[in-house]
């Protein structure tokens, strides 16, 4: 079996997980307990205000020698700490967006499918591709947040939902994988 070979459980899997994650976002809205508004919101808007696209830490420190210096280390004990990531100004172009997480869903069913080849004989029962699938596409969908939440402040409670969302992609890329092999 070649990854050539697994073309079709490449494109419905792609198309599964696609579906499933636009019906998260867009009927279970989950994720919009992720987020929180800010006490001041148009005071952060005005002083946010000119900053190009990118991401921000507060306070700016990104030298560890920094934090000897008192001022440093006031700033850090008096908060508030953060991460901001700004955006172009405008509405979200969300068919760019959708567009990228196909392409994004795609590049997880074509490794899984590498896998998929170079571990399993064609002749692999449901179950054994289900579980190489599965894993596969719920590790690409999950643990590279980890790190987010533990350097960056993502609350856990959001990853947790993130590895919620990989399961139920891992669990349908899998049952697709398993059934068309």
């Amino acid at each position: 079996m070649t990854i050539i070979d697994l073309w079709l459980p490449v494109a419905a899997a792609t198309l599964v997980m696609f579906a499933a994650s636009a019906v998260i976002w867009t009927v279970f809205k989950w994720h919009n307990a992720d987020y929180r508004r800010l006490a001041d919101e148009a005071g952060a808007r005005a002083g946010l205000t000119g900053n190009p696209p990118g991401f921000y830490l507060l306070p700016y420190c990104v030298d560890p020698k920094e934090l000897e210096q008192a001022e440093v280390r006031q700033k850090y004990e008096q908060g508030p700490i953060g991460y901001i990531t700004m955006l172009p100004n405008g509405v979200p172009p969300m068919g760019a967006k959708m567009v990228t997480m196909f392409v994004y869903f795609l590049v997880v069913s074509i490794l899984c499918a590498y896998v998929v080849s170079r571990t399993l004989h064609a002749d692999a029962d449901y179950l054994a591709v289900f579980r190489v699938a599965g894993t596969v596409t719920f590790i690409a969908n999950s643990f590279a947040l980890v790190p987010e939440s533990i350097w960056f402040g993502r609350p856990w409670r959001m990853t947790a939902r993130n590895f919620l969302d990989a399961l139920i992609y891992s669990l349908l890329a899998g049952g697709v994988f398993g059934w068309l092999v």
